[in-house]
């Protein structure tokens, strides 16, 4: 049974930093590929970051480059999110999501979903 575990979320101020973890269960990190995405207010939900952990294929959506850094501990089966220079821009409920192929852009097609661990970034 696939399960992920969000947590690290918290209170921060603008230029802080975070690191989200997702700890994985029910399946190896290898066979799918992980991303983060998060829904702001009144927003729909966002693709974010994306990792295969297998070759280390990474990816970001435009406005968190050179801030935030996917990595993964597959010995401990759990993906990070490093969130760094953060702005109140980023404030969402953060989700982690394990994908059979690569992480889709539209959440519709994610095959499991995590539970959120909420982000705020106080300007």
């Amino acid at each position: 049974d696939v399960q992920l575990q969000a947590s690290g979320g918290g209170l921060v101020q603008a230029g802080g930093s975070l690191r989200l973890s997702c700890a994985a269960s029910g399946f190896a990190l290898d066979d799918y590929a992980i991303g983060w995405f998060r829904q702001a207010p009144g927003k729909e939900r966002e693709r974010v970051s994306c990792i295969t952990t297998n070759d280390g294929v990474t990816y970001y959506e435009n406005s968190v480059k050179g801030r935030f850094t996917i990595s993964s501990d597959n010995a401990k089966n759990t993906v990070y999110l490093q969130m760094n220079s953060l702005e109140p821009e980023d404030t969402a409920v953060y989700y982690c999501a394990a994908n059979s192929i690569w992480c889709p852009a539209n959440e519709k097609l994610v095959d499991h979903w995590g539970q959120g661990t909420l982000v705020t970034v106080s300007s």
